[in-house]
């Protein structure tokens, strides 16, 4: 019984998808401690939610653009160099957070810049190193590959914002945008080490407008696909808390490492989750698991913002992570496994749209609602109308409840 639900690790006999899953997983702890440093100094710098809030905006509109642009030039040319050259944007973001934080600049318009420049880096890079995935391992080891990688992010979501709560209380900001700059060299040599990824067969066009609107049509002819989008848009959009973390923290829960308890909160269940998921690869009916993970996600978010005591809204976030990241497995797997290769880059594009900047809406949402409701009222109510919009859509577009593992045609999607 415990082999059958502890989770699977044979993709990590395939030497070229371990030094990638290693990668991601080690810059992965960097990335989070300055996604926890950043909102704390910006909050420490206006005192304002809407301007933690903001940070999302900032991020959301780079994602979008270069999101859908980055998954079409994935479908265009060696994934390898992509992931390569986008992955050093990234990294010279965090060198600039670092130097502003050392020559103490405290510029609100620096950092909005700097972290617009690193979602760019992100946005491409992220829908390549998905796009990748399926080329290293054959397909029925594809839900335990995303697993894995959905875990190793979520251990990085864990560790990284309580080192982030430690640097922080502690050292200053230099600090952790410093431990980012050094852990994220590992992932740039994963990158360097993996092997070339050239797209199959002939590839006609370039990854212009032209290669972006051919998959968004190709996602249109897909309710499945596109339901998968919508809920997780629901999830994240409207429940995300994020951005009320450090009010709360300094309101609420004590200040002091609050910050990073509540920022690491979703990773924990998200990592007990993953660590516990071998049955995942055995659920056929995902629509409708997926759906159920939303709908615990939202409650779960709506109970942590009425608990007074930090263990308690540590507990019941760390429940809606759990939820959540069981959802992420099943939304990746069936894109992974629906979409051909030669669309695969563009609707993984449209992915990272979705999936990071979800968030980044979230944070606009919960900042903007808080400012005119207070912050209990946004993190409450987000969470209770993520539960029931989610259930609405399901209904509304039943292929997605219908949706069976079982009925799905069996593709190569190996090279």
């Amino acid at each position: 019984m415990l082999r059958r639900m502890a989770i699977d690790t044979r993709p990590l006999a395939i030497p070229a998808y371990r030094r990638l899953w290693l990668g991601q997983g080690v810059s992965f702890v960097g990335f989070q401690v300055t996604s926890v440093a950043v909102p704390v100094q910006v909050y420490d710098m206006t005192k304002s939610s809407f301007w933690v809030g903001a940070l999302g905006l900032v991020n959301l509109l780079p994602l979008i653009v270069f999101g859908l642009w980055g998954g079409a030039v994935a479908d265009h040319m060696d994934r390898r160099r992509l992931l390569l050259a986008s992955s050093c944007i990234t990294w010279a973001s965090t060198l600039l957070l670092l130097v502003q934080a050392l020559l103490g600049v405290e510029s609100l318009a620096l950092i909005m810049v700097v972290v617009a420049v690193q979602a760019i880096g992100f946005a491409v890079s992220s829908p390549t190193r998905s796009a990748i995935i399926p080329r290293l391992v054959d397909r029925p080891l594809v839900p335990a590959a995303n697993t894995l990688n959905f875990t190793v992010s979520m251990v990085g979501g864990l560790v990284g914002p309580l080192f982030a709560g430690v640097i922080l209380a502690h050292w200053n900001y230099a600090a952790a945008y410093g431990l980012d700059a050094v852990l994220f060299t590992v992932g740039l040599y994963a990158a360097l080490r993996l092997p070339a990824v050239p797209p199959l067969g002939d590839i006609t066009g370039s990854p212009g407008l032209r290669a972006v609107l051919d998959g968004l049509r190709y996602l249109w002819t897909q309710p499945v696909l596109m339901m998968s989008f919508a809920v997780d848009i629901i999830a994240m959009g409207v429940a995300m808390p994020r951005a009320l973390f450090p009010e709360l923290a300094d309101t609420r829960f004590g200040g002091d490492g609050a910050a990073g308890w509540l920022f690491a909160s979703i990773a924990i269940g998200a990592v007990v989750a993953g660590l516990a998921s071998g049955w995942i690869g055995r659920i056929h009916r995902q629509g409708i698991a997926l759906v159920v993970c939303i709908v615990v996600w939202g409650l779960a978010v709506a109970a942590a913002g009425l608990a007074h005591q930090l263990w308690l809204a540590v507990l019941l976030l760390a429940v809606g992570g759990g939820a959540d990241m069981v959802s992420a497995v099943f939304r990746q797997t069936m894109l992974q496994t629906y979409a051909p290769d030669e669309m695969r880059g563009r609707l993984q594009g449209v992915f990272t749209v979705v999936v990071a900047g979800g968030p980044r809406l979230g944070d606009v949402r919960a900042g903007a609602t808080a400012g005119v409701a207070g912050a209990t009222a946004s993190w409450v109510g987000g969470g209770l109308a993520c539960a029931v919009l989610v259930v609405a859509a399901a209904f509304a577009v039943p292929a997605l409840l219908r949706y069976d593992t079982r009925l799905t045609p069996e593709l190569d999607q190996r090279s």
